[in-house]
């Protein structure tokens, strides 16, 4: 039935989302998600929403989802953020899709990492914008002086994915000057484990424009929440663009999740600290093993073995019902993408490894 197709649609490769299998007793360390549950003020304030037989449910929610854009700038107080500098949508993979419709479609191409988040190339091609890729270095490391070519705006992940690898704040900041006629786009998914946002740099900087999720470090991957912080110019874009085709992009249960979410900031210490001390001491246990591991400051580690080739050891790994992310890509493909678990399930990771490869 494909003759239906749009041409369109013929020429699109979709993004591959990580595998969600269905398995008992899996161990499941390829999609990054938070090993611990969300607050607890997230479920009692979704649970408010669901009273009296799910009265609310039955009314639309605020299309500006003001209680949401508050919250977000209230945490981000101490660089004078607000209300109207934040842009929310149903994760931050919809904020991106905005962002290239929105501030990156020109006609110069825009530029990102050879070595990236692979949704980047996806949104290219549906909203046809011309893009040129930049080589990583040869430690998996973004040189923002390779960024000097004429450009149409840039994007990379901070820390860049899958690889964990963290650009300085400072470094950012040159590039912007750099690059003030183009926008700059920073999408810090991975940022809360520990880097430093670039949010501080916006008022600033009018070109820079910082995304956010509310997926890994606030435990809310099942929820669909994230965000961009920027100059009113860059927010109104992404508001025209967003109002255009979904005028209702989060929903009641969403918001009021996402609020207590924002609001819990013990919950959010505790929680990412944890996933820290597991990160450094699964990265111990790699390296202890014969890895190479790169150094990585997001809720994975990005690790090859010298001796082993990369879709062997997931698949061996899979046979014990342990999930990891290979991917079949230039430059990478002998390595693995490990998300870190709970302190016990990355024990039973090590175990297995040292199975495999004894």
């Amino acid at each position: 039935m494909s003759r239906y197709w749009s041409s369109l649609v013929h020429r699109l490769t979709p993004y591959v989302p990580g595998e969600q299998p269905q398995l008992p007793n899996l161990v499941k360390l390829n999609t990054n998600e938070n090993p611990y549950p969300p607050s607890p003020r997230v479920v009692a304030a979704i649970a408010d929403q669901l009273a009296n037989g799910g009265e609310l449910l039955r009314l639309y929610p605020d299309p500006n989802a003001a209680r949401l854009k508050e919250a977000i700038a209230a945490r981000f107080a101490e660089f004078d953020i607000a209300p109207q500098q934040v842009f929310v949508g149903n994760g931050s993979d919809e904020v991106l899709a905005h962002v290239f419709m929105a501030l990156l479609r020109h006609r110069l191409p825009v530029l990102f990492p050879d070595i990236t988040y692979s949704f980047y190339p996806v949104y290219c091609r549906l909203h046809d914008v011309a893009y040129a890729t930049v080589p990583l270095d040869e430690n998996f490391a973004i040189r923002i002086d390779d960024y000097a070519a004429p450009n149409g705006g840039i994007i990379f992940p901070n820390p860049n994915a899958p690889t964990g690898c963290l650009l300085p704040v400072a470094s950012i900041a040159r590039l912007l000057a750099s690059h003030r006629q183009s926008a700059v786009v920073v999408d810090e998914a991975y940022v809360d484990f520990g880097g430093e946002s670039a949010i501080g740099l916006v008022n600033q900087h009018p070109n820079l424009l910082v995304v956010h999720t509310l997926s890994k470090a606030r435990s809310l991957a099942g929820l669909r929440v994230g965000y961009a912080v920027g100059h009113r110019d860059l927010i109104e874009a992404l508001e025209r663009v967003k109002n255009s085709f979904n005028s209702y992009p989060l929903d009641r249960l969403a918001i009021a999740g996402a609020v207590a979410a924002m609001a819990d900031q013990e919950h959010f210490e505790t929680t990412r600290q944890a996933v820290i001390r597991s990160r450094e001491a699964l990265r111990g246990e790699l390296l202890g093993l014969g890895f190479e591991v790169l150094p990585s400051l997001a809720n994975f580690v990005f690790a090859r073995h010298p001796q082993r080739e990369g879709v062997q050891l997931a698949a061996a790994l899979r046979q014990r019902g342990i999930i990891v992310r290979h991917f079949k890509l230039p430059r990478i493909d002998q390595h693995l993408r490990i998300s870190i678990g709970s302190d016990a399930q990355c024990g039973v990771l090590i175990a297995a490894l040292r199975q495999i490869l004894a």
